[in-house]
């Protein structure tokens, strides 16, 4: 087994949160050894499941493994995670292959010591198991954590959801715009409000803080 270099979380260590840089960790994975690193210069959706050969667990990859392709088309890859072992990871996979017709195109990376989980938050560093873990970071190509999810053990995450938060983190990332409620790529964004009196004066009704344009980019 790979060595990890990411360190377990202890009870006094702060939650990882938006704007902090990704830990990173080298471990084996079902596509053979990833580093977080590595993905550095794309996007990157990190998340962990609570365990192989589960329902709802099962559902989700089914999902994310068929819009795949709708991910490469927005420059982000994959990765899972959960405290199974590989091998647990290989048998899994070849189930769902063999039940759903379904390959999994995305590496998912063991994690039997929680040391990974727990360096993320995602295992209660007092834990003795990640029986609640359904997490989501979603990463951007410094490294830097953009957004992140959470779900119980018993639902499902939205892989539609998943793509907008890509899509409306990349389409806001540079430029002076946001991302409404249930943005969608080609859909209007707001203008961003004004920072000064004058500008704000200048404004009628509510246009000055809530001002839709189209999306020109």
């Amino acid at each position: 087994m790979m060595d990890s270099p990411v360190p377990a979380a202890t009870t006094d260590q702060r939650p990882l949160r938006m704007g902090d840089i990704a830990p990173d960790f080298q471990a084996r994975s079902t596509l053979g050894p990833v580093k977080l690193s590595d993905y550095r210069g794309r996007w990157l959706v990190f998340f962990s499941h609570p365990a192989d050969f589960t329902p709802v667990c099962t559902s989700e990859f089914v999902a994310i493994a068929r819009a795949a392709e709708a991910f490469a088309a927005l420059d982000c890859g994959l990765l899972g995670l959960s405290v199974d072992s590989l091998y647990s990871h290989l048998a899994w996979v070849r189930a769902i292959r063999d039940g759903f017709d379904v390959t999994i195109p995305f590496p998912i990376v063991e994690d039997p010591s929680m040391a990974i989980g727990r360096a993320y938050g995602m295992i209660d560093a007092d834990s003795a198991d990640s029986s609640a873990v359904r997490a989501t970071y979603f990463i951007d190509p410094d490294g830097v954590i953009r957004a992140m999810t959470w779900y119980p053990l018993n639902v499902g995450r939205s892989v539609e959801e998943m793509l907008r938060m890509v899509a409306a983190l990349q389409r806001t990332a540079g430029d002076d715009v946001l991302a409404p409620e249930g943005w969608r790529p080609g859909g209007d964004l707001l203008a961003t409000a004004p920072q000064d009196q004058q500008a704000v004066l200048a404004g009628h009704d509510m246009a000055w803080f809530h001002r839709t344009q189209a999306d020109a980019g």
